[in-house]
């Protein structure tokens, strides 16, 4: 994995309370000003994912974000925020009653790296639980689950790569298949404990 500028917990709680107060600008806040503890940051291209879930009980309702880093990181987390309470397909669009009832929780990448294997059967060699997110792609499908997912599933290798090729809308067995794809990224991740509340940064045990 490639080293990258990591975020500090300053950094991480500013970042989430600015995404909570973007979405809460949908429903008539004031939009917020740039932390000037995160100018720097959110000046370099960086990719994010704002994730949205019930508290509590932590159901997901909603997830968007952009894997590749092609965006700045603040206008990234702007546009995430609001796709993943209004845009998210699996979803109805958040209603302002729910601000009170969900958590934010933002993730952000180290660029994709493409894993390397002789035979597809190396995978799960090459993936730890707890450290990676993976992307399947292969042809026009395209699949990406963040590192905390398999974590918060009891998930092992093989079954995170099945769900991954799932998410893609492959059958679970398509990581074997040599014309698929796996990259692999890391991701540090800042939540709120409960809405509203204290914010943590996420360690997976990886």
């Amino acid at each position: 994995m490639q080293d990258v500028k990591l975020l500090t917990p300053a950094q991480g709680e500013a970042l989430v309370r600015y995404a909570r107060k973007i979405i809460e600008s949908h429903f008539g806040a004031p939009k917020p000003e740039i932390p000037e503890i995160l100018k720097e940051i959110f000046a370099e291209n960086r990719g994010v994912f704002v994730t949205l879930s019930r508290y509590p009980g932590h159901e997901l309702r909603g997830c968007i974000g952009y894997p590749e880093p092609t965006l700045p990181l603040g206008l990234a987390v702007e546009r995430a925020a609001l796709s993943s309470a209004l845009e998210d397909p699996r979803f109805p669009r958040l209603k302002a009653y729910e601000l009170d009832q969900v958590v934010v929780e933002v993730s952000v990448l180290t660029k994709p790296e493409l894993i390397e294997v002789n035979n597809p059967r190396e995978y799960p060699k090459k993936i730890k639980v707890g450290r990676d997110g993976l992307i399947v792609e292969q042809g026009f499908y395209r699949g990406l689950l963040l590192p905390q997912v398999p974590v918060e599933w009891g998930w092992d290798v093989e079954e995170f790569l099945a769900h991954t090729c799932m998410k893609a809308g492959l059958t679970p067995d398509q990581w074997l298949n040599p014309a698929t794809k796996l990259y692999r990224f890391t991701a540090q991740i800042f939540a709120e404990k409960e809405p509203h509340g204290e914010i943590e940064e996420k360690k997976l045990g990886g």
